[in-house]
């Protein structure tokens, strides 16, 4: 079952009164409890196409269906509960907020969606025992390791318990031991939990986990390999 379809996907933008071709024309599918890695060097697109079908934005042509909800006709709450609802995300800068705790960051969305404190709290200590931080709930980003800040930060995408987590670049600011210690760890979210994740990255070790590889230049897919 497709969790996500991109139907003749473009993307422009206008820098310096130069409109930029960010995406030409991308359709593709992905299918629920996919570990998919998006491939392409810098400006290729990879970013854009990963915002696009996380909602963050919208095409300038054709459509992106989430989960069976095409994005084209919704406004911005209707995008936003979308997102609230159904997907998680995983940056390279982590987007901690610096002045929460472990516990706090991680409790954020569902505080967001309304449930009581106990089921808040009760989870989010789950989320941080699931993902090896068993302990250091009452710490800051700041007494924290990138490695610890990245788990945190996948704590807080998988709580809410989404179809599908987006993670642009996750191991960018890691050295290759941690950046392999999160790839495991997502891989064995995504085994047990069936939740599909979708990568942009330009890192081969991403690549090497990844078990579907759709390759981007230019803003088209140039090419996809399965294993």
């Amino acid at each position: 079952m497709s969790i996500i379809q991109t139907k003749d996907l473009f993307k422009d933008y206008e820098v310096n009164k130069i409109v930029v071709n960010a995406l030409r024309g991308v359709t593709i599918d992905f299918t629920q409890g996919e570990f998919t890695a998006i491939v392409g060097p810098s400006g290729s697109g990879k970013s854009t196409l990963l915002h696009l079908i996380g909602c963050l934005d919208k095409p300038t042509k054709g459509d992106v269906v989430v989960d069976g909800d095409s994005i084209a006709n919704l406004s911005k709450n209707e995008l936003a509960y979308l997102r609230r609802e159904k997907i998680g995300f995983i940056f390279q800068a982590y987007n901690l907020i610096p002045v929460l705790t472990a516990l706090e960051n991680v409790s954020f969305p569902l505080t967001l969606l309304g449930h009581s404190p106990k089921k808040v709290r009760d989870l989010s200590y789950f989320a941080l025992k699931e993902v090896g931080l068993e302990g250091m709930e009452n710490r800051r980003p700041k007494e924290l390791s990138g490695g610890q800040q990245q788990r945190i930060a996948i704590a807080r995408a998988l709580i809410k318990k989404p179809k599908l987590i987006l993670a642009d670049e996750p191991t960018a600011n890691l050295d290759s031991k941690i950046g392999a210690e999160i790839l495991e760890l997502m891989l064995k979210l995504n085994q047990e939990e069936k939740t599909t994740f979708v990568f942009s990255t330009h890192d081969k070790m991403v690549m090497d986990y990844a078990r579907r590889l759709i390759f981007i230049r230019d803003g088209k897919i140039t090419e996809e390999q399965r294993k």
